[in-house]
């Protein structure tokens, strides 16, 4: 059990982190580097403490499963406080990893050499079939607290409730315990009542949660807001007065300019691929000002769909008239939408398209898979027409780098652009490729410009983007 709810908070540690510091390859190194040292050093404190009289050792690992309990409870609120408190960037976010997340690592683990030596003392003589037989059930533990946390915790109950059901099981195993000290049942009841209470009262890390997304809506002022992983996903302006279902406004300046170069480009029944579904408000813009234009959004999380459905007026409506799911016939409806990953999608559908929009994100950056060579290839081979790209990044960064070798080996006319800087010190880069000539736009939106991006290395599927920190 002890390695179900190991492997379950580690899972949970790394998805509770993305609201605070995102997704990358970097968060999770550092949250699974963290956790599997504690664990390393919960094994070695607790060979130690197998070694001790069986009533001091009872008690020591007693100890051990209230600690894992209560610290595993309080990591959400733990893990709030220091975001609050200022931690910021790769160093805060490995400080906030170590001091939340490395003591319950440890605890957790402290029983097993115990418990492996109880297990080897019972069948004298066999010493190495009930070594073998504990190593195998604590893997098979893992397995199963790696498919709890992926596919039933996290997405049903979320991440607070997870940490506290963690701590749960780990209280629930103190019965087992058995010889040594008779337990203190006070300090049990305590622990047990924390436990309870962080996740029942705890606040939520997220208002909406998936597996996949930690979903926030912002609904004051003159827009409604999605937020995803702590980072703008899309937003709409509230209407004023009798609402025209042909006039959609943008409320994000990127996508003005994206919509600005697909209106210039487009033709009246331009069918265009969306990878990223987010706010859906570009497919919004290109269905309602063109009733006979076609779009395919592709949002890997269904959640994302429902929130803008219930929360988004102009974009939910859209999908409400008109949306309709790929697998299944359109009946008359535009907008397909493909609940799926978006180079799953690109690798898998049969469909041709007169455009392409990459817009897709994972907290605050591109998924690495969908900003390679192997990606552009494959649009460039179902795509008949342009493909436009947006980026957060620094300016001239090497995310905005990668990606422009790999359009400019792919392309023959790559036109950017990039916007005033953001709070994190990354913009808008916006691409727009395609092997026929791109004509200019009139007037670009307030506070873009063109941009020269400097030469770099393309990224492949072998040597890709690792993320933003």
């Amino acid at each position: 059990m002890l390695s179900g709810v190991g492997l379950t908070y580690e899972i949970a540690a790394g998805r509770v982190l993305a609201p605070y510091f995102g997704t990358s390859l970097l968060t999770w190194t550092s949250v699974i580097a963290t956790v599997l040292g504690g664990f390393s050093l919960g094994s070695a404190i607790g060979g130690f403490v197998a070694e001790r009289p069986r009533p001091v050792a009872v008690r020591n690992v007693r100890a051990a499963l209230v600690a894992t309990a209560v610290l595993m409870a309080v990591s959400p609120t733990l893990l709030g406080a220091f975001h609050a408190s200022g931690a910021r960037g790769t160093g805060g976010m490995i400080v906030t990893v170590l001091v939340v997340f490395f003591p319950a690592s440890v605890c957790v683990t402290l029983p097993s050499p115990l418990l492996a030596k109880l297990a080897i003392e019972a069948r004298p003589g066999r010493e190495g079939s009930s070594l073998g037989i504990v190593m195998a059930a604590g893997s098979v533990g893992a397995i199963f607290g790696a498919i709890l946390a992926g596919f039933v915790a996290l997405p049903l109950i979320g991440a607070t409730a997870t940490f506290a059901a963690c701590g749960a099981l780990a209280l629930l195993c103190l019965p087992f315990l058995r010889g040594g000290a008779s337990a203190q049942p006070g300090v049990t009841v305590a622990a047990a009542g924390f436990v309870a209470f962080a996740g029942i009262a705890g606040a939520p890390t997220c208002q909406f949660e998936s597996g996949l997304s930690c979903l926030h809506v912002d609904d004051r002022g003159a827009q409604v807001r999605l937020v995803s992983d702590g980072t703008l996903q899309a937003a709409e302006r509230k209407r004023v007065g009798e609402a025209d279902d042909n006039n959609v406004e943008l409320a994000l300046s990127y996508t003005e300019w994206l919509w600005s170069r697909m209106d210039r480009d487009l033709g009246p029944e331009a069918s265009v691929l969306f990878v990223g579904g987010g706010g859906y408000s570009l497919p919004t813009k290109l269905l309602a000002s063109r009733p006979g234009a076609q779009a395919v959004a592709v949002e890997i999380d269904p959640l994302v769909t429902e929130v803008v459905q219930a929360h988004l007026p102009q974009a939910g409506a859209m999908i409400d008239r008109t949306g309709y799911d790929v697998t299944g016939r359109a009946s008359g409806r535009r907008l397909g939408i493909a609940h799926a990953d978006g180079r799953v999608y690109l690798n898998e559908t049969q469909r041709r398209f007169d455009a392409a929009v990459m817009d897709a994100f994972s907290s605050g950056s591109v998924p690495a898979h969908l900003v390679t060579m192997e990606t552009f290839e494959r649009l460039r081979d179902i795509v008949d027409g342009p493909v436009y790209v947006n980026l957060l990044d620094r300016p001239d960064g090497p995310l905005a780098r990668g990606v422009n070798a790999i359009l400019r080996q792919v392309f023959e006319h790559v036109e950017v652009v990039d916007a005033a800087e953001i709070q994190t010190g990354r913009v808008n880069v916006l691409f727009a490729a395609s092997n026929a000539p791109l004509a200019p736009l009139d007037r670009l939106p307030e506070g873009y410009r063109s941009i020269r991006i400097s030469d770099a290395r393309a990224f492949t599927d072998d040597r890709g983007w690792v993320g933003h920190r």
